[in-house]
């Protein structure tokens, strides 16, 4: 008996073209949403009323509700700032040695130098607290806090040039495209106030150094509702927010109203999420126009304030004024407040350009730290304070008693942290005596992004995205959580 059957009706032209005609159709469906094609999940649009990230709820109880971010951009030296070095002092002048150096990768800028002579710091350094933690005289006023801080004396990173290494800081790739930290967070988690949006940046007024990317703060392939929003000071904080002579608030709700009716025809015919994603950012920029005006104007915070901030903080786009910013920002819920602040990159005159930077920010990170702690905000607001990678422990050029610089280093550099889920008057890691190498406990930059994440209840393996036929996630395929820094 035949076990085989054949459709003599069913030519092979027939198969040949209906399968054509089903490829068409998958490359069309890609186009209208290429996001959600070959995923299970569909992109989350929120609507104006919902606050809710796509995970409902943290994978587990929060320690943090709210970040502050105080990034300074062109890696600060932790040489002269935080990781304390004798050594480096009794060999000065000396040629790094090639055991130390073993051969690592240089920049450009040193790789052609005829020798690497080694730089102690000229700044002294004294234990502080009852930690006993070592602060150069540099940063005065968070010498007096350091009982509230925990350092990471150990983190190191993959790129050695300032974009990717911010790049890779705050997006977790070193290749520019992906979401930052704060979108992931927006995504993951959503908001606790719907009129403000759960990612602000601020970045400080007329400061110059390596230059600043949106990208930094951008949505990378998440719904572009997620990304930040830059908070400027000056008549329009926000860009394009106001509305335009002659258009009052009740013109514009209907005009936005008519502008909904018609984007949701769109939708149906064309179903691009962006489009549900557009109309939320309106929505948003809508309720902004009276929240943000309330939390730009600080005529109403005490004169205390200002003087525990510092003068430069009555000065609106400066590193202190945006430090008060980013507490009334955390005051009404913003998620992730993200301040950036340039100058760090100090190749050469090192001793000066470093204090400029100090004083610019050392007395309004602590007061920042303080009065979040005053306010009972300490206890579920995380601070951060770095950069994206170290310095050298030898002159970048001459080194003279008075004067020198440093190159990049990505081996080896501090960042230090306080308030929630996180040990007080605590350091974490050590380097080796030239401040060369990382000899205990080391912390890749997806390890601190890790840990971030779960502070913030959020298992960074399971808060993922499918693009493009593959599921990405901050840490990429790695990082691991350090709980030893966990309280």
């Amino acid at each position: 008996m035949c076990t085989h059957h054949h459709n003599k009706n069913y030519t092979r032209r027939d198969f040949l073209t209906k399968t054509t005609l089903g490829m068409g159709a998958l490359s069309m469906a890609s186009m209208l949403d290429p996001i959600g094609l070959f995923a299970n999940e569909q992109p989350l649009i929120r609507t104006p009323n919902d606050g809710g990230g796509i995970l409902g709820k943290p994978h587990f109880p929060a320690k943090v509700k709210r970040v502050i971010y105080l990034f300074q951009s062109g890696a600060p030296s932790q040489l002269d700032l935080f990781d304390y070095k004798p050594l480096l002092n009794k060999m000065n002048g000396q040629d790094l040695p090639e055991s130390v150096q073993q051969g690592q990768r240089l920049t450009g800028m040193s790789s052609g130098q005829a020798s690497l002579p080694i730089a102690g710091s000229i700044f002294d350094f004294k234990q502080h607290g009852d930690s006993g933690a070592w602060m150069s005289d540099l940063m005065p006023h968070t010498s007096k806090i350091v009982d509230e801080l925990c350092f990471i004396k150990s983190m190191y990173t993959e790129a050695i040039n300032h974009d990717p290494a911010v790049t890779f800081l705050q997006t977790g790739s070193q290749l520019p495209g992906r979401p930052s930290i704060g979108s992931w967070v927006s995504y993951g988690l959503g908001t606790d106030n719907k009129n403000l949006p759960e990612f602000v940046v601020l970045v400080t007024k007329d400061k110059y150094g390596q230059p600043l990317y949106s990208r930094s703060w951008g949505n990378g392939f998440l719904p572009s509702q997620h990304q930040g929003v830059q908070f400027r000071a000056g008549k329009d904080p926000v860009l394009y927010l106001t509305n335009p002579p002659g258009v009052d608030g009740k013109s514009r709700r209907e005009q936005l109203d008519h502008l909904q009716r018609l984007e949701q025809i769109n939708h149906q015919d064309v179903g691009d999420p962006e489009i549900l994603a557009r109309m939320a950012q309106y929505e948003m920029a809508f309720r902004m126009q009276t929240s943000v005006p309330e939390i730009m104007d600080t005529s109403d915070e005490s004169d205390y304030i200002y003087e525990m901030y510092g003068e430069d903080s009555r000065k609106p786009g400066t590193f202190a004024a945006n430090c008060i910013l980013a507490r009334r920002l955390a005051e009404r819920d913003v998620k992730f407040i993200q301040l950036y602040h340039q100058g760090w990159d100090q190749h050469g005159n090192l001793p000066n350009a470093i204090k400029v930077q100090c004083k610019e920010t050392d007395q309004a990170t602590a007061a920042l730290i303080t009065d979040l702690k005053r306010r009972g905000m300490l206890e579920d607001t995380l601070v951060i304070w770095g950069g994206e990678f170290g310095r050298t422990n030898y002159s970048q050029g001459q080194l003279t008693p008075d004067n020198f610089g440093r190159d990049h280093h990505p081996k080896c550099f501090t960042i230090f942290m306080a308030g929630a889920g996180i040990k007080k008057g605590f350091t974490f890691g050590a380097t080796d005596d030239f401040g060369y190498n990382v000899v205990q406990n080391p912390v890749h930059v997806h390890d601190f992004q890790a840990t971030l994440m779960h502070l913030l209840g959020v298992d960074h393996e399971r808060l993922t995205f499918k693009f493009q036929g593959r599921r990405y996630r901050l840490t990429d395929v790695h990082g691991k959580v350090v709980k030893d820094i966990l309280a």
